[in-house]
């Protein structure tokens, strides 16, 4: 098999992708795309990023040659941006949550690309009407939003102002095996991320108040609610609890326990009490397991799982 991040490999897609930004998202990004046959012209202001950046990759591509995708992409590491973006037909952009960065950033950006070009930024907190203030073409903007890591999670979150350059980027996605979601309106956190916030702000309110140590919070969720949600979404999942009558039935007869609940559910401070349980608590659960142990684990399960979903 050819080395999908070696310079010369003929790709099987014509689509070439600025990654701006390579580190731990935008390894993965730069990843994917090759797996899926495109040519990736990857940079990062860090040398450092750009040291590590093809041994990163070269494992998320073997990671995702186990769940099928075989396309023969060509890595291009760039440490000029100007070089990196000439002729890209998408950027993706993941550099770090700093609106001032981002914002010199895509000023050089649209200098150096044509206007039809998609910038899609992969930011987890900032949203759309921020980030594409100072832009002079903002609608070229879009906001792809991925789950950690993106070459293993298929879902990416898109928001923009026009429908075109979100269509284009939705059609993009797909292209690279990604499940496509579009927001109706912009909101700080997305969708994913709020639904997750939401969580861990009640799996935190637990500890805090001494309900369940840590380890028997991650086991609850894991091995209960979250099985299903692998497989079904939280909507789906109280459809089915209604039986017969689905989910008409279920919010007539059991909408009063679920806002009881609701009205119960915490609202956490991160206290320096809070903290000391919390870290106490994630360091017992990883049993002296390193983080690069922890991800490799969670990677292994992840492949056998969306091999399984298939």
């Amino acid at each position: 098999m050819s080395d999908p991040t070696s310079d010369g490999v003929e790709p099987l897609s014509r689509e070439t992708v600025a990654v701006v930004g390579s580190g731990l998202i935008g390894a993965s990004w730069a990843a994917l795309f090759l797996a899926h046959g495109m040519t990736v012209r990857a940079w990062d202001p860090n040398p450092e990023a750009l040291e590590t950046l093809r041994g990163r990759v070269r494992l998320a591509v073997r990671q995702l040659r186990q769940l099928g995708c075989r396309g023969q992409g060509r890595l291009v590491i760039e440490r000029d941006l100007a070089k990196a973006l000439a002729g890209a037909d998408f950027v993706q952009e993941s550099t770090p949550e700093r609106l001032e960065l981002k914002h010199d950033l895509y000023e050089t950006i649209e200098a150096d690309i044509s206007r039809g070009t998609v910038i899609a930024s992969s930011t987890s907190s900032m949203t759309w009407s921020a980030l594409s203030r100072k832009m002079r073409h903002p609608k070229r903007l879009v906001v792809a939003h991925p789950f950690n890591p993106p070459h293993l999670l298929p879902l990416v979150e898109l928001y923009g102002a026009a429908p075109r350059p979100v269509s284009r980027a939705a059609a993009f996605f797909r292209r690279a095996g990604k499940t496509v979601v579009v927001l109706k309106k912009e909101a700080p956190g997305h969708v994913a991320n709020r639904l997750a916030s939401a969580l861990w702000r009640e799996a935190v309110h637990i500890v805090a108040e001494g309900i369940a140590d840590v380890v028997d919070v991650d086991a609850a969720l894991v091995d209960g609610p979250g099985l299903r949600w692998a497989v079904m979404g939280a909507h789906m999942t109280y459809h089915l609890g209604g039986g017969a009558g689905g989910i008409e039935s279920y919010l007539e007869h059991l909408g009063p326990s679920q806002e009881r609940r609701w009205q119960s559910l915490g609202s956490p401070r991160l206290t320096p009490r809070v903290r000391k349980k919390l870290i106490e608590g994630v360091l017992m659960e990883a049993a002296g397991r390193s983080i690069e142990t922890l991800e490799r684990e969670r990677d292994a399960k992840l492949i056998r799982m969306l091999r399984a979903r298939k």
